[in-house]
């Protein structure tokens, strides 16, 4: 037995060899659930972030990609992209929606995704991109290969997730989604981030 103690899910789970068409998600949050989970970064359990006081409830399996990490490269594309002045990276792994016609119960889990977009959302100057995929072999969503095979709603849930998600009563806004992007955009963005995290903590 090689490995006696389970692996810290953002250090030591791979990407998956066949990245960035194909990539490994840890999921930490499912549609159903009315707490914010979130990995906790020192000791890679799964930790309650908050309960969701309002009404936000996230579209789809929500999580992130292992071995990335959200830094200088990853807000020197979201600037060259957006023409917004982007400060630095959030300083977290980066985001996955992933898709799927089942219902998935839990999260703490990963699964194989496809990405085939993604948002470049902007928070207070940072870059917080959200990489959207499919799951793989999924039945229904498994045949949709680029952002423009969502549907408006899908879209539209999506975008009105994580414009509302941070607000309080009183508070302005402070996210901002400058576009939405493509499967080969989405590449780039998940390429930079694996270089982020290798610069991070390699």
């Amino acid at each position: 037995m090689t490995n006696k103690f389970k692996s810290h899910p953002w250090h030591g789970v791979p990407i998956g060899a066949e990245a960035p068409q194909i990539i490994t998600a840890f999921i930490e949050i499912v549609p159903t659930d009315t707490v914010k989970y979130e990995i906790d970064k020192e000791t890679g359990y799964l930790k309650i972030d908050r309960p969701q006081k309002f009404s936000n409830v996230v579209p789809t399996l929500y999580g992130f990609i292992p071995q990335t990490y959200c830094d200088a490269k990853v807000a020197v594309y979201a600037a060259l992209k957006s023409g917004k002045l982007v400060t630095k990276g959030d300083g977290d792994p980066l985001d996955i929606c992933v898709l799927s016609e089942k219902t998935i119960t839990h999260g703490d889990i990963i699964l194989k995704a496809i990405p085939i977009g993604g948002f470049r959302l902007i928070d207070k100057g940072e870059a917080d991109d959200k990489i959207i995929a499919v799951m793989k072999d999924d039945e229904v969503f498994a045949g949709w290969n680029e952002i423009t095979d969502c549907t408006p709603a899908v879209i539209d849930r999506l975008k009105h997730y994580f414009l509302t998600y941070k607000n309080l009563p009183g508070q302005q806004p402070t996210c901002e989604i400058t576009h939405i992007y493509g499967r080969e955009e989405a590449y780039e963005v998940i390429n930079r981030s694996q270089e982020d995290y290798k610069n991070k903590f390699l």
